[in-house]
């Protein structure tokens, strides 16, 4: 890319290993003495928890509108922080203090960029470690290297989130691959916690991935295009069951934000029908996820049933509050989160349903207080 600083990436990434080795260190006091298995089970449980706040906080940075806060990328202004691009910063919040640069702005920026550079840290640590440790009881390498090809990609998407103005399909692109990173995780964690789950919902739990992965794209389309206040009322949108809504404008990727793709202005019936797509899609996953938690709840499994149903309750109240309440910034987080939430326990469902499956046998972890130290490890490929 073009007109790209690419001088503040180092001190970027080395601030981003510096971060992640703060949890790096715990994480080795805490489980050093465990088993290889135990030991990649916490460590992706922790990058799972970090990268989960990632998600959230990366809401946090496009609703406050941040997200151009440092206009260039990797640096900000050139710089590795704010602190180092306070003239640029100044100037151009003087010439506009309610522009999308200011110092609240860039700081809020700049700290999503370093959490992504922990993130991924940690997702480098984890790669060199399950390739270190090649059993037949661990993951294959391979799934580290996908998380860590998955990572480059995400953080490209953010250069061009930056690069290319917010970006309406750049966006919402962004926002979907840092949640398949999520699942992602979850997956590599269950994998090495092989708990599974004999219930025959292989249809229906895809039918639910279908649906919410959908909504997951419809949600973000409606965020990064500003359609949230298209409709300020429930179960009604501007007075009307049926408003006018121009739907071939709404899905037309290729455009800048604000724009209809053909040097005009994206018209409120437009945003209307981006508003309504995601409110119909709502419809189709609340249907499904009751109908999996029905299921499951037939079956015996109470709490998995409750915890579906407790999630779509969030995300309705949550959803509608943004709606009637006029967009606050708390509603709007708690959407972003129950979003995330909903992924992660669908993935985590799903991984166990496909182990009881597979044949996969329960393999209890030690705990902390009563495993015997980590034994050593041998020469790769000698186990097998």
């Amino acid at each position: 890319m073009s007109g790209v600083d690419w001088a503040p990436l180092v001190e970027l990434l080395l601030l981003g290993a510096a971060l992640g080795a703060l949890p790096l260190t715990l994480w080795a006091a805490r489980f050093g003495a465990l088993d290889p298995r135990s030991r990649l089970r916490a460590l992706g449980l922790l990058t799972l928890f970090l990268t989960f706040d990632l998600v959230v906080f990366g809401a946090f940075t496009r609703l406050t509108d941040s997200g151009l806060g440092c206009p260039d990328w990797p640096g900000c202004y050139g710089a590795a922080s704010p602190l180092g691009a306070r003239t640029d910063i100044a100037s151009a919040q003087s010439a506009s203090p309610y522009g999308p640069v200011t110092f609240t702005k860039a700081w809020i920026e700049m700290v999503h960029r370093y959490w992504a550079s922990a993130v991924g840290f940690l997702i480098v640590v984890m790669a060199a470690l399950s390739w270190r440790w090649r059993r037949p009881e661990l993951p294959h390498p391979g799934w580290s290297a996908l998380l860590l090809a998955w990572v480059l990609v995400q953080g490209a998407f953010g250069a061009l989130t930056v690069t290319w103005k917010l970006y309406p399909a750049v966006v919402t692109l962004h926002l979907a691959f840092g949640l398949a990173l999520v699942a992602l995780l979850a997956l590599y964690v269950e994998r090495l916690q092989q708990r599974p789950l004999a219930l025959p919902l292989h249809g229906l739990w895809l039918a639910v991935g279908l649906a919410l992965a959908a909504q997951v794209l419809l949600g973000g389309w409606v965020s990064t295009n500003y359609a949230v206040l298209a409709c300020t009322d429930f179960p009604t949108c501007q007075g009307q069951w049926l408003p006018p809504a121009d739907f071939e404008t709404a899905f037309r990727l290729a455009r800048p934000l604000g724009q209809d793709g053909e040097g005009g202005a994206l018209s409120l019936s437009a945003l209307t029908a981006i508003h309504l797509a995601h409110r119909l899609g709502a419809l189709v996953l609340t249907a499904l996820l009751l109908l999996l938690a029905w299921r499951l709840h037939a079956a015996g499994r109470r709490g998995w049933a409750l915890l579906l149903c407790a999630l779509l309750v969030w995300q309705l109240l949550s959803g509608i509050s943004n709606v009637v309440l006029g967009w606050p910034l708390l509603a709007a987080l708690m959407h972003s989160g129950g979003s995330a939430a909903l992924v992660l326990a669908w993935t985590v469902l799903g991984a166990r349903l496909h182990a009881a499956r597979a044949g996969v046998r329960p393999h209890p972890l030690p705990t902390p207080g009563s495993a015997a130290p980590m034994p050593p490890l041998r020469p790769h490929g000698a186990e097998r």
